[in-house]
């Protein structure tokens, strides 16, 4: 059985001494509050509009390290800037969060979509634990109760389909599933136990097709796969990030046959998505194999990449599987070796499918301060306990 000692250290160093110094060094706007994220490989800010879902990320990511890690008052001090920020530019008159804000936070794009507000409600409350500020709580609970309302008609108006061919989206069953264990001092035990038990029969009953052991992003109301493109769409990263939340999930109920059921899915998404040419997890594949719509289907993202470390390091804390060993190392290597940039710091996130990076940028409109972080903490503290 491989020993993996020495992977704690190396994640732990990178969190701290790598990984969040860069962000604190490039990212903070002390001018106007909030985070800058679209930053060159320097650091160096190259636009200043604001994308909301990445602000309440980075709340979420020094919250969480002033209340798991250590108590450094510049971490709560960079918590601050954004949760203020958020609270007082981040959402329309609906009480809605925006998509983006420029950089004083007028508001640029609309609240399309629900993620901003997930994202949102998770800065609050990590934000109210490290405060002890009751405001902040409620805010975080309002927020989660308002997502819950909005599940079946996430996008509200902004919605595009006609609904002649209705499907169920993957993403939000995912995201709650972590969402309300983020949340789960502040609310009803009984709605946590409610939710949970609603997220656990769609991601595992529903997306997961027991046939391939795939999870789909979409399916249709009976549970079927439309042979359509977005019927057929499999994106590997969010099945195997998906899967360590029902781990976690799995893990607080006792549940061994759940845990068994998402180590085993997380390896056959892994398999399935691997690039045996050039190695990596590509982005979007066709179930059937035909042509994927997205043209980006090759790229390597580094969020990818690190979702997979969280589920293997996750699954091999509790099953020691030899087939999860094998793939932690093989994806540990691949990892560091192409998305660490041990020059500037931090870690790319698009590679092609050669894994040479296709854009040098630290952050911009999706990539900000959350995957590497949090999975350096996740794989720091996971492995350390094995």
């Amino acid at each position: 059985m491989k020993n993996f000692k020495n992977y704690p250290l190396q994640y732990k160093n990178a969190l701290l001494q790598n990984v969040i110094p860069f962000w604190e060094n490039h990212s903070i706007d002390r001018k106007y509050g909030g985070y800058f994220t679209c930053l060159d490989q320097r650091g160096k800010v190259f636009d200043t509009d604001k994308f909301v879902w990445l602000q309440g990320r980075q709340v979420w990511t020094f919250s969480m390290l002033y209340n798991k890690v250590e108590k450094r008052e510049e971490w709560l001090e960079t918590a601050t800037f954004g949760a203020e920020f958020l609270k007082k530019y981040g959402r329309d008159r609906d009480r809605n969060f925006y998509f983006s804000l420029d950089r004083k936070g007028t508001p640029l794009i609309q609240a399309y979509n629900i993620f901003s507000d997930c994202f949102a409600a998770m800065a609050f409350n990590q934000y109210a634990l490290a405060t002890g500020k009751s405001e902040y709580l409620d805010l975080g609970v309002t927020i989660f109760n308002t997502i819950l309302k909005r599940k079946n008609n996430p996008k509200g108006k902004y919605e595009k389909s006609t609904g002649n061919r209705p499907l169920q989206n993957f993403a939000l069953p995912m995201i709650l599933s972590n969402l309300v264990l983020e949340l789960e001092s502040a609310l009803k035990p009984e709605l946590v136990e409610e939710t949970l038990s609603e997220c656990v029969h769609l991601v595992m009953n529903e997306f997961l097709d027991p046939n391939d052991g795939l999870v789909y992003e979409n399916i249709a109301a009976d549970g079927s796969h439309p042979d359509t493109f977005e019927g057929r769409l499999i994106n590997p990263g969010h099945g195997i990030e998906a899967m360590w939340f029902i781990m976690d999930i799995a893990k607080r109920q006792g549940n061994q046959t759940l845990i068994e059921q998402a180590v085993a899915t997380t390896l056959q998404l892994i398999e399935y998505g691997w690039d045996q040419e050039f190695g990596g997890i590509f982005y979007f594949l066709d179930a059937q194999g035909k042509p994927p719509l997205q043209l980006e289907w090759d790229q390597k993202l580094w969020w990818v990449h690190l979702e997979a470390l969280v589920a293997l390091s996750k699954a091999y804390q509790l099953t020691q599987n030899p087939e999860v060993v094998y793939w932690l190392e093989k994806i540990h290597q691949y990892s560091w070796t192409h998305f660490a940039d041990p020059q500037y710091g931090e870690w790319f996130g698009y590679l092609n499918r050669q894994g040479k990076p296709l854009l040098s940028l630290k952050g911009g409109k999706w990539k900000g301060c959350f995957h590497v972080p949090r999975a350096m903490y996740q794989c720091w503290k996971t492995l350390e306990n094995v």
